[in-house]
């Protein structure tokens, strides 16, 4: 296997998250995701095929090789250690362990990947509720519905909050809204969701709401 670089490993993790839902990923979609133009986002995608890490066809988009999944999946599973590590043993905001994971995950090795999992316990989910992929390459991803579909008397635990924007997940962990936290649905607004949780009464935004999935 040639090497592969960091910037190679952020396509294939982007297309692995694309890809889920959808089947094949448009280039165009694939360079919305990374913020870089088009062009750079094709000529990466041919250097990709060319190592069989993609399989592109022009007009149809591209999905990921076996052997492009699994790198995809170890860059993943690096990262989502990584958040874990940073929240829970060194005291890192859950809004900021996302853009640090992002600089560490391509140089993390395989000795230091087995002795964080360890240290943490072999963990299944990372700090935000996401899957964290196996050692072997392999990863149970369950959808959970978000807080918008549930009705008022409904009860739950909190699975997941995304980690798209870290203002949004800032104003979730202010609210106390976070994985493992039990609720209950007081009211469905067009405004937002207001919510009891520990015995506190909790209105999240209707913007907020649909970042958090209820198990």
């Amino acid at each position: 296997m040639p090497l592969i670089t960091g910037v190679m490993e952020d396509y294939l993790k982007a297309v692995y998250k694309l890809q889920q839902g959808r089947g094949a990923v448009a280039t165009s979609d694939l360079a919305k995701e990374l913020r870089v133009a088009p062009a750079t986002v094709t000529a990466m995608v041919q250097r990709l095929a060319r190592l069989k890490l993609v399989s592109y066809h022009r007009y149809r988009g591209l999905t990921l090789t076996t052997a492009g999944q699994r790198i995809a999946l170890e860059t993943i599973r690096h990262h989502r250690l990584i958040e874990l590590y940073l929240a829970q043993h060194l005291g890192v905001n859950l809004d900021k362990v996302h853009d640090e994971a992002e600089k560490m995950e391509h140089v993390l090795s395989d000795d230091v990947e087995l002795r964080m999992a360890a240290a943490l316990g072999d963990p299944t989910t990372d700090p935000h509720g996401d899957p964290i992929p196996s050692a072997e390459g392999t990863i149970r991803d369950v959808r959970y519905p978000d807080l918008t579909t549930f009705a008022p008397g409904a009860t739950g635990v909190v699975a997941r909050v995304s980690d798209r924007d870290p203002a949004s997940l800032r104003r979730l962990a202010e609210l106390g809204v976070l994985p493992g936290v039990r609720l209950t649905v007081l009211a469905q607004r067009s405004s937002g969701c207001r919510v009891e949780i520990e015995g506190r009464h909790v209105t999240l935004p209707r913007a907020l709401c649909g970042d958090v999935y209820i198990q």
